[in-house]
Order: structure tokens, then sequence, then C-alpha cells
């Protein structure tokens, strides 16, 4: 379960307590400048049951002003009143809302404020705050070339709640994260390029180079430099391309050998290991100086490697011999090689790098290695041809091509000389291997409180979500408009950056006064400071958001015939034509089925296009329209509908 939810159940075992805690509201001045520090807006405190609490909200504008479309970080600073000290762990939740000025003086400020508190925690779909501190979004990896933004927070009636869909170059196959989440890199084999996405705007802020046929990804520990496997036909183009990630320009590209490569690192960012699945050898590359340091030999055919903080040693997984090799990072020799049986694949090891688990596709079953021991401790029947695993503190999830099944494995029943247990559950009616054309990256993602998981399934087209303990899965969300295979959690909730300081990044709503609500467990708080966001005198220069205006003569068509779909985009309260926009597109599907379709839209003067659809089966048909050169997300809540009818229906 999410943050929220935990502090819901928190709220629920409380029940009435919530009435008696105590409520306080420290009130800002009327105008910015009238604070003394201009780049950070401070002064606002609370202290109370030994606890004292200081707001900060900083402007990431030149001037440090909080003005309305600009960002600002929010921070929480909390600390124990007597000694000083920061109190490290005790997870705030904080929203932002409008002031409530009739409820306030209806009800008192205290229990104005305690009471929307209250139904922030209960997540109501009908009142959510303006902005939730605690929140987080899955990112859905679309078969296309988009990458769909989901708010797992709102589904009703099987009606997911996809905030925002990013638009590629082209499509994507593996993708990857810093811990704050603030950035995705996808790699785009067809583009020979990284696409870099701003996960906090949630657009598309850059493509990198990435050599020939980019596809696997990954971050070495200290994130200052991002990895891309290069599986390209030519010994020379084919190893790892290195990329910074605070300039994003491509450093240096190494020939590491033929065959698709995995990438680990040792824990201190020293060295980079790379296998080179053709060759059956494993790169050792110094980070340091970017040179190549040893070539080993691993095996015929080696498909993972991994590395363990435990045992400090990185660990080869090959599937045409069967085993795995385990290399020490200090000395860079092997040090062990374990026997297995042939049709090792992906390997993975739990987050106290103590066990870890190779998965094989041929046996339908996971070896379990002790890296206290070097040594293969279980064998496990899983599901059909797994070909993924996760680890949360507590389970092992395996996912298999050949099976909806997804087997979990409780890692505190792990030993040796231990009987493990194992359990699963069903994620969607169809095994993943019929859907087809997946990508590298997981279709399974670690929920953001390490207790859960979200699944793909990308035959029905919905990602479930598991919450450990329960018997099925708790909710699906399903992709509407496009196809999903694979997810990834972003989490936008307070961060503790520093001991006792918890900070989240916002995008400042428009001008106004504001509640910045925060609420403490233990002890028992609720307390609302005040916030002034100002307005942007420059907004009137501004001639808006382009939008969508469809023009259907009906509503219906027949199967059959020919469709055209004409639209008009205009622009800002006047709405001002806009004409001569290159790359208009429609895209169009047929629900439930979501495969998406997409055609070009012709210019046909006064801000009016046209576009001609392909509608060849009955039923509902959804229309939306596209334009890279208008923003990603331009105009993605408007839409039109078309039923086709039978031909001698209409």
């Amino acid at each position: 379960m999410n943050r929220t939810l935990k502090m819901a159940g928190c709220a629920l075992m409380a029940g009435v307590a919530l009435i008696w805690l105590g409520v306080w509201r420290t009130m800002p001045p009327n105008r910015l400048d009238e604070i003394a520090l201009p780049d950070t807006w401070s002064g606002q405190t609370l202290a109370r049951d030994g606890v004292s609490v200081a707001l900060e909200v900083r402007s990431l504008a030149e001037d440090g002003v909080l003005r309305e479309g600009g960002f600002a970080d929010v921070r929480f600073r909390v600390t124990d009143s007597a000694s000083g000290q920061p109190l490290s762990g005790v997870a705030p939740g904080a929203w932002l809302d409008p002031e409530t000025v009739a409820a306030d003086q209806a009800q008192g400020r205290e229990h104005s404020c305690k009471s929307r508190v209250g139904v922030f925690l209960k997540s109501s779909i009908g009142a959510r705050p303006l902005l939730d501190l605690n929140s987080y979004f899955l990112l859905v990896m679309d078969r296309d070339a988009s990458v769909s933004v989901v708010d797992p927070s709102v589904s009703v009636g099987g009606i997911t709640s996809t905030m925002a869909r990013v638009a590629l170059k082209q499509q994507p196959m593996d993708w990857v994260t810093p811990k704050d989440n603030k950035r995705v890199f996808i790699s785009m084999p067809a583009a020979g390029e990284i696409a870099v996405v701003d996960s906090e705007q949630f657009k598309l802020v850059d493509s990198v180079p990435a050599g020939s046929n980019p596809v696997r990804v990954a971050l070495q520990p200290d994130e200052r430099l991002l990895w891309v496997g290069n599986n390209a036909s030519k010994a020379e183009a084919s190893g790892v391309t290195v990329i910074d990630t605070h300039s994003l320009k491509p450093l240096k590209h190494l020939a590491t050998g033929g065959g698709h490569h995995e990438i680990a690192f040792s824990k201190d960012s020293r060295f980079a290991f790379v296998t080179n699945r053709d060759d059956g050898t494993l790169s050792i590359i110094d980070i340091a100086s970017l040179t190549l340091s040893k070539q080993l030999k691993t095996g015929s055919h080696p498909l993972s490697v991994v590395y363990s903080p435990l045992s400090q040693a990185v660990y080869v997984a090959d599937g045409k011999d069967g085993t795995v090799t385990v290399v020490d990072t200090a000395s860079l020799d092997v040090r062990r090689v374990i026997k297995l049986k042939q049709g090792l694949g992906p390997m993975g090891f739990s987050t106290d790098g103590r066990f870890g688990i190779v998965l094989n596709t041929l046996e339908n079953q996971a070896s379990v290695i002790d890296a206290a021991t070097d040594a293969m401790i279980h064998e496990l029947d899983v599901s059909a041809e797994p070909y993924q695993v996760v680890f949360t503190k507590a389970y092992a999830y395996v996912r298999g091509l050949a099976s909806a099944k997804v087997t979990m494995i409780n890692l505190a029943s792990l030993g040796e000389g231990r009987k493990p247990i194992s359990q699963g559950f069903e994620a969607g009616p169809q095994a993943p291997r019929l859907a087809g054309d997946l990508p590298l990256a997981s279709s399974l993602a670690v929920s953001r409180d390490d207790n859960a998981v979200f699944v793909v399934n990308p035959v029905d087209n919905t990602t479930y979500f598991y919450a450990e303990g329960m018997n099925a899965p708790m909710s699906g969300y399903p992709n509407r408009g496009q196809v999903a295979r694979a997810a990834m959690v972003i989490d936008r909730s307070l961060r503790e950056i520093e001991p006792g300081l918890y900070s989240a990044r916002i995008k400042l709503p428009s001008a106004g006064r504001f509640d910045v609500a925060f609420l403490l467990n233990q002890p028992n708080i609720i307390h609302c400071f005040t916030a002034l966001v100002e307005p942007d005198k420059t907004l009137d220069q501004h001639p808006g958001a382009p939008t969508v205006e469809f023009m259907l003569d009906q509503a219906t068509a027949t199967l059959g015939r020919p469709y055209t779909v004409r639209f008009r985009i205009v622009q800002g309260a006047q709405k001002a034509q806009r004409s001569g926009v290159k790359d208009v597109h429609v895209r169009y599907f047929r629900a439930p089925t979501s495969r998406a379709q997409e055609v070009a839209a012709l210019d046909v003067g006064d801000g009016i296009y046209e576009a001609p659809v392909t509608l060849d089966q009955s039923g509902a048909w959804y229309l939306h329209v596209r334009a890279a050169s208008l923003g990603a997300r331009f105009d993605d809540k408007t839409f039109a509908s078309v039923r086709v009818l039978p031909g001698d229906a209409h």
C-alpha cells in the first residue's frame, strides 16, 4: 500500500480521536515583498508536544518569487523542540488546497482544517486536494512511441485517470529513473537515441544520441553516468555508450564484444560489468578512466549479470552452460562457478544482497543462491517460462511468459535446510506471450512503499495492483487508446532529503492564498500553514493553450463507407485560428480493443483540418488529435466518439 493508504488506516484506527487533535494556523504577510529573504519563504513554525515544524516554500524562479505556473520546493524541517535534533523517518503527510474562507468562518479555522485533512486521508474521488504531496504516479510504457501517465488514486467504474501521454520519437525498449524520480531515461533502438523525460512535468526534454541499436539502460550507483547497451551487428559498434546525466552528452563508446549486453556495477561506482552474449565474455570497465580493464570468459552464452552488496561480487548467469560465474569486485577474478541447469536467464538479488534468484525458462524453475556461501540452496517451481523477477523487502515476484500467474517467493522462508514458501496470484486472464512484441523493460513495478506491485498484462492491456497479504489483485488500470507493455512508479511524496528535512517539488497553482496542511502521526499533529502565490503578470501576453474543436457532421457512420474527421484548432479566449501546423495527426481506436491507429491530417485553411479514417468494424470509435509541435500534452483531454453501424442499420 502507498503511504497515503497507510495514513488512512491510522486515521480509521484512531476513529473519533481526530476530533480532539489540536490544529493551528500561521498566517504569512500579505505580500511577498514584505519578506526579508527574497529567495525563500520562511518564518512559519509550529511547536507542540515536543516537536518543532518549520515550513519553507522555496521558489525555483531566479527572483525567488512564488509565482503561478512556476515551480517550488515545499520543505518541512521537523526537529525535537528541546534538543533541536532532527526527527528522521517520521513520514509526514502534506496537502495544498485553496483557502476555504466560508468553511473557516462557519466551523472555525481549527475544525475546518482538521475536517479537510480527514477527507484527504480517505482519498475521496470527489474531494481531492489541489496538490497531494503524498502522491505517486504510474508510468506505462506503450507499444507505440509513447508513455502514458496514470494517477492510480483515481479509478472509478473501470475508467482510469490518464493524466498525460508523452510522445517519443520511436518505440521504447527499456527505461531507468534516478532515485529522486525526476527524470526517466528511455532507450529507442530504432532512433539510436535515449529519450529524456522530465517526470515532474511529464514532458520530453531531450533525445540523446546513444550509438547503434541502444537497448539496455542502467544508471551507476552514484547516478553520474548512464550506461547504454548497444546491440549492434558490427563488432566495432557493439558494446556500451556512456552518457553524462548532467550535461546529457555522450562521453564515450566502448566496443566490448558481440551480442546483447547486460550491465551491473560495483557499489562504489568504480567498475562497470558488461556481458557480451555472442562472445561469451564479461567486460570489466574502469569507470574513472572509461577504459577496459579486463575481459573474462564466463560461459558460452551469458544472459544476465547482477551485483550483490553482501558478497561484493557480480554473478553472471549463462543460459547455454547452465552456470553462474561469481566474480569478486575487489580482485576482478572469478571466485567460483556454480553449476546449475541449462536454460538460465534473468537473475536478481534481494535488496539486502543475501539471496539471488536466477530463472530457468526451460525448466520453469527458479534457483536460489545464498550470497553468504555462493551456493545454490533451493530449486523452486514457478510460473511457466519465467522471464522477469523483482523484489520487495518481503517477497520475490516472478513473471512467466506462458502463464498469467505471478509467483511470490517468501524471502523470510529461504535458507539452507529450510522449506521455502511460495504462492501466487493471477494478473489478468491470459499469458503475456500471447501479446507478442514485448520490450526489455519489466512488466512488474514495485510500489512506493515496497509492499505491493503493479503488474502489466499486455494481452488485456491492463495494469493490476497487488498488495501483499491479499488473495488477488485489488484493482486494475486499463490503458485506453494505447497498448501497455511495462510499468514504472514515479514517487511524488515528501522525501527525507537529509535527517529531519522533508521536501517535495510542486508546480505552483493559479494565484491566490492556499492552505498547506501538515500531518504527523506520532505525536498526532495537524497544522495548517498558509501560502501566497503571486499572479504572473505576463500571462496576459500569452495567447493561451491551443485546443481542438471537432466538427463532425454526425456521430454515426456506416460500416464500409469512407469517413472524414474534420476539426478546428483554436487558441486562447478569442479562439484564434491555428493554421499551418505541419504535424497534426488523428489517433483513433475502437473500444474496447484499444488497438490504436494514426493518420496525418490535412490543413484545409481557417484553422480547419481533415483526416480520412478507416472505421472498419462496427462499434464505438474514439478520436484524439495530436501535434508534437504544440506540446506533448496538447489538448489530451478532448476527444470525439463515432458509432459505426452495420451497413443495413444506418
